[in-house]
């Protein structure tokens, strides 16, 4: 498969500015890979295709509020600082991104905040865009943290040009997410609303959550026409042994197992047994999911739909067959899906 293979036109109007008025109200497109069929249902008939004792496995990762913005020393500049991923807690380490990256220089200090409080130093230009900053902050951690919460903005996607309302806040957060540390929020669980994992809980639905905190690369362009010459950034991921027991036993028992959104699909093919069965997994992953694949774990997945090109894309087409996702998105766009973060969704059984 070559990058070409996944060009497709997509219509401005189609990236979703906004969600659906309720999560559980946007569209739902249903592919069924054996039948080669295709449905357009609302997300909430989700629960029609899952029966007791199948297993849903959910993402509960936590967006933390990542894009700050501040003055340079001097010329006061206004920096936007993009917080990718804490490196040392004690020294106060940060790897980020900065815009524009032209105007920031080794030793130069930011300042944030009406008071400038919270100052950092940039300490190393490790990539051509992102910056290593040392925060420099007298306080305790906790403390800290509680400052780059204050000041920080929830990190809507760029395609997203309007100004951060404050229901992006809750919006842009899956409800069942617990462990904080993902930059981006994992899209396909943000249609679900508490009344329908209730009634999925109700029905017999059993749930099992992994954490993998998504980071930028996620949405990183790929930019080799061979995509087995592409490398994935790293993201930090862990599938706990609560996990490993319901979903194993769901595998020997041939019940549906459903992967909510392409990180939880990456988390569990990266921590795949030589039998074939889950293992436990804490660490880091960079596991690159394109065609031809063959999935271990999930039989099923929930997505919402992804942008020409992108590596999301790759690991649908990889999971739904790349003819039938082609079909797919053909029909998407003609029926005017909305695409990306705030789009609506695709169950692929």
């Amino acid at each position: 498969m070559k990058l070409s293979h996944f060009h497709f036109d997509l219509p401005e109007e189609l990236l979703a500015e906004r969600p659906a008025e309720n999560r559980d109200e946007s569209r739902l497109m249903v592919l069924n890979r054996k039948e080669q069929t295709i449905e357009h249902k609302q997300f909430k008939d989700l629960i029609n295709y899952f029966d007791e004792k199948d297993v849903m496995v959910l993402n509960n990762t936590k967006v933390f509020p990542a894009r700050l913005y501040g003055n340079k020393e001097k010329t006061g500049a206004r920096i936007e600082v993009f917080l990718l991923r804490e490196l040392n807690p004690e020294t106060r380490l940060w790897d980020v991104l900065v815009d524009p990256a032209r105007k920031i220089r080794i030793g130069n200090k930011l300042y944030f905040g009406d008071d400038e409080t919270l100052v950092a130093e940039v300490i190393d230009n490790t990539t051509s865009r992102g910056r290593t900053l040392r925060f420099l902050y007298d306080g305790s951690y906790e403390e800290f943290r509680q400052k780059l919460t204050e000041l920080g903005e929830t990190p809507l996607p760029k395609y997203i040009q309007r100004e951060v309302e404050p229901e992006d806040e809750e919006r842009y957060q899956t409800i069942y997410a617990t462990e904080e540390g993902a930059v981006a929020a994992p899209t396909a669980g943000l249609h679900f609303s508490k009344h329908l994992l209730k009634r999925l809980e109700i029905k017999g639905v059993d749930f099992a959550e992994v954490t993998l905190h998504v980071g930028l690369g996620t949405f990183s362009p790929v930019e080799v026409e061979d995509l087995s010459k592409h490398k994935m950034d790293s993201e930090e991921a862990y599938v706990r042994a609560d996990t490993v027991a319901t979903i194993n036993k769901a595998l020997t028992e041939k019940r549906r197992i459903c992967a909510v959104g392409t990180t939880v699909m990456r988390a569990l093919e990266s921590s795949v047994s030589s039998s074939n069965t889950l293992n436990e997994f804490g660490g880091w992953t960079n596991k690159f999911i394109f065609p031809p694949y063959d999935f271990s774990i999930a039989n099923c997945m929930v997505t919402n739909f992804h942008t020409p090109k992108s590596t999301l894309l790759m690991m649908v087409s990889a999971f739904a067959g790349h003819d039938f996702m082609k079909r797919a998105y053909d029909e998407a766009i003609k029926e005017k899906y909305k695409f990306y973060s705030y789009g609506d969704a695709m169950l692929i059984i």
